[in-house]
């Protein structure tokens, strides 16, 4: 199967030459998926080089003129390392464009920590008017990239990952999805962690609802579900452990509920190791999610004794 990165420039190309509003913008990484695109379109693709700062600035720059930039490099140079770029250039001049990410969390492991950016949303949360999108197959990245280039002006953030599950779903670039029912609390699985979190959660009565897009929180999904499913709420996140739980407590601000946060640990992880040693490592493998949901909703362990 493919990765969502793959499916990344063939959509842009396309879309390129589509809709003449669209530009694409890299420092470096990713140019070669945009050679041919850029013999057509030479004033619309762009590489700035190694200057992640540049990056930004060059799109909110092309956004001025009209543009719908999209703009492309790993996580920890697209969202930390041009930060002041992206508060600024972007949002105090009140101008949209579409970043892409990849690598995100750990997703290049033998990259080391300069290549990883578990905080990125987080991060981007600090800064209002951001709509952000985390899919979890190459499919749904694909309906969300042409959901962000066609979202008129709008700050966009695109988050692509090499994890994925095995199946993609129908997803619209706003709503939570439910993909299971039941009685006794609601877990959220976000993007690529879906099917570790189907998997965890086999034979306890919980609603499983699905999230790849994050900004906005669908607050509404979240309330409905707990109609049933009660107020034990637990975000399984590919990125920052925490990252969502005060738009979950805000939905929720005025019932009774509680909330866990499960993802990417603070602690610095200094072995490079694989993909999956590193979920197993933050407690997001299947084993490990059975017991901290298990261990936190009233349903899972009634369901456990049962079994």
């Amino acid at each position: 199967m493919d990765t969502m990165r793959d499916r990344f420039a063939p959509v842009v190309s396309r879309l390129l030459d589509e809709d003449p509003r669209v530009a694409v913008v890299l420092a470096e990484i990713g140019k070669d998926g945009f050679a041919e695109a850029r013999r057509r379109h030479p004033d619309r693709v762009l590489n700035v080089g190694i200057r992640e700062q540049l990056l930004i600035g060059a799109g909110a720059g092309l956004a001025l003129t009209g543009l719908r930039p999209v703009v492309h490099t790993f996580a920890s140079f697209l969202v930390e390392r041009p930060f002041e770029q992206v508060k600024l250039d972007l949002g105090h001049q009140d101008v949209g464009a579409v970043l892409v990410s990849a690598a995100g969390s750990f997703d290049w492991p033998a990259g080391g920590y300069t290549h990883m950016a578990p905080g990125d949303v987080a991060l981007l949360d600090t800064l209002d008017g951001w709509t952000v999108h985390v899919p979890g197959h190459p499919d749904e990245a694909e309906t969300l990239l042409r959901h962000a280039v066609a979202a008129g002006d709008d700050k966009v953030y695109v988050r692509l990952s090499v994890q994925a599950n095995a199946e993609g779903l129908p997803v619209d670039g706003e709503h939570f999805l439910t993909v299971r029912e039941g009685r006794c609390g609601v877990v959220v699985a976000v993007g690529p962690t879906l099917d570790a979190v189907l998997a965890a959660t086999e034979g306890l009565d919980v609603t499983v609802l699905y999230a790849t897009t994050v900004r906005p929180f669908d607050s509404a999904a979240l309330r409905r579900a707990t109609e049933t499913a009660g107020t034990e709420v637990v975000l399984v996140e590919p990125y920052l452990a925490g990252t969502s739980t005060a738009a979950a407590n805000d939905a929720l601000s005025d019932l009774p509920h509680r909330v866990l946060g499960l993802g990417v640990g603070r602690r610095e992880l200094r072995r490079y190791g694989r993909i999956d040693e590193h979920v197993a490592a933050h407690g997001l493998d299947a084993r490990s999610l059975r017991e901290r949901i298990g261990g936190f909703v009233a349903g899972g362990q009634v369901a456990e004794q049962v079994a």
